[in-house]
């Protein structure tokens, strides 16, 4: 999401190096690229016109503190017009006080309206909040069934009358179910078009008069770009909207939507998926999707993720774990799969501030590493996974995890031969020893076997200690180095 976006960015910084101040001669060059990674990434012109214009006032003349370079107060200035660009704060969705909360979903055909309204029904849910959804597309032979797979799958209620009735009849019906049930936040899913017509938008506005909701949000499609803001604008003119959902954030988006859709259509987006499970939606933070584009992660959002999915009881657990080295490998598994729950691991990788350098070949062979581990975690039985030393000291052992997994038992030694190291590092970081000896980039704990990092869990340029099968501490042959991160 947004890589190219962000290199281009990056690009526009390095023609400010080496420079004293921002002056009109050299923030020339910063514009030009600042506009052309706009017009790339398919922003509409006028507001391209317009970013590029307010970066140039705000940056000429900018006192630049010291400690502080032109580059950096460059980058500053970019990213507080971007949130500005993007409407300048989140915009929570409305809740109504005395009657149920009507949100009615519009869009485009193929936009992912309805998984989308799954995802804010099952986020709404979270929240604390009771939900119906109303099946109103009675026009495509599946919406009703799609809607009701994904009712089941996240344990919400769906309202259907069937394909007979009108879609105002319907959501009519819906509504005052949920009033008899107190239920007190209502999702209308209702039909979408290849394009926008006049019978279309008669039927919204016809569903909108009976239901009377208190939000009509547009569900988008980031894949296309500016015209996402167009598309915007034009339903907002006909029906009336108060906010859009941004889907498919997580394809080759790349980013013309999220710049334009608030500036064009006057509306914000409230909302972004970022995948296809239904999970994945998110509210929209204009100041943490800069912080993306920019390349400097998102901290917040990651630990919201991680609030999300973990209990703090099973973090203290885990940490006692780590301080007696006895982290075992079902530990592992419910810790791969959390961060599985949590998203792919390129996404997670790339919110956390210097990590979206990281090449998506390597993040692409640590998913199929994750893969692997737990197809031999599978294999292994429960005292094995609890104790891996019997796996240490008897080769039959590994031999046959090795058949039961469909791998060489060369791949099962590695992964035992990590773990074992990997169990020692983490004692030593739960004790306030940090992870000395890591040049380059620091290695990533619970990942044992990750390619492509050196001086990472189970590499030999660690020259660190690691736990025995029985129990010791045996030291690894020292291999020399050049100075890291691990020696600074």
């Amino acid at each position: 999401m947004f890589d190219e976006l962000s290199a281009r960015f990056e690009d526009a910084v390095k023609s400010l190096r080496g420079q004293d101040a921002i002056t009109e001669t050299n923030i020339e060059a910063a514009l030009k690229d600042v506009r052309r990674a706009l017009l790339e990434a398919d922003v509409s012109l006028p507001v391209v016109r317009d970013f590029v214009e307010e970066v140039r006032l705000k940056a000429i003349g900018a006192e630049v503190v010291r400690g502080v370079s032109p580059g950096q107060k460059f980058i500053q200035v970019v990213q507080e017009q971007l949130v500005e660009v993007m409407g300048g704060g989140n915009s929570p969705l409305a809740k109504s006080e005395t009657s149920p909360t009507v949100v009615l979903m519009a869009g485009l055909q193929g936009a992912g309206k309805t998984t989308a309204t799954a995802k804010l029904g099952l986020y709404l849910k979270e929240q604390g909040r009771s939900v119906l959804m109303i099946a109103a597309d009675v026009y495509r032979p599946a919406a009703i069934d799609q809607l009701k797979t994904l009712g089941k799958q996240i344990n919400v209620d769906v309202f259907s009358l069937g394909p007979e009735l009108k879609p105002e009849e319907i959501a009519a019906a819906g509504l005052a179910k949920a009033r008899e049930e107190s239920i007190d936040t209502v999702l209308v899913d209702t039909a979408g078009r290849l394009q926008i017509d006049e019978e279309m938008m008669e039927e919204m506005v016809r569903i909108r008069s009976s239901v009377e909701p208190d939000e009509v949000l547009l569900v988008v499609d980031s894949m296309i770009g500016q015209e996402a803001a167009e598309l915007t604008k034009s339903f907002h003119e006909k029906v009336g909207i108060t906010g859009a959902v941004l889907t498919k954030l997580d394809g080759d988006s790349r980013g013309g939507a999220a710049l334009s859709i608030r500036k064009i259509s006057g509306k914000p987006i409230k909302f972004i998926g970022t995948g296809e499970k239904v999970e994945a939606l998110q509210p929209f933070h204009p100041e943490r999707m800069a912080s993306r584009i920019l390349g400097m992660g998102d901290v917040l959002t990651l630990v919201e993720k991680a609030q999300k999915e973990v209990e703090i009881a099973d973090v203290e657990k885990m940490q006692k774990k780590f301080e007696e080295a006895s982290f075992d490998f079902s530990d592992f598994l419910k810790q791969m799969r959390l961060i599985k729950r949590m998203g792919s691991l390129g996404g997670l990788m790339k919110m956390i501030p210097g990590m979206n350098k990281i090449d998506d070949g390597m993040l692409q062979q640590g998913e199929e590493q994750f893969k692997r581990i737990e197809a031999m975690i599978g294999s292994m039985t429960p005292n094995e996974r609890v104790q891996p030393e019997l796996l240490a000291a008897q080769p039959s052992r590994r031999r046959r995890v090795a058949i039961g997994s469909g791998h060489s038992p060369a791949d099962v030694d590695k992964v035992l031969a990590d773990f074992q190291k990997m169990r020692g590092l983490m004692q030593q970081m739960s004790r306030g020893q940090g992870m000395p000896g890591m040049p380059g980039m620091p290695g990533m704990p619970g990942m044992p076997g990750m390619p492509g990092q050196a001086g990472g869990i189970g590499s030999p340029q660690s020259g660190r200690p690691s736990r025995n099968p029985g129990g010791g501490i045996k030291r690894q042959r020292p291999i020399k180095k050049k100075k890291g991160f691990g020696d600074l």
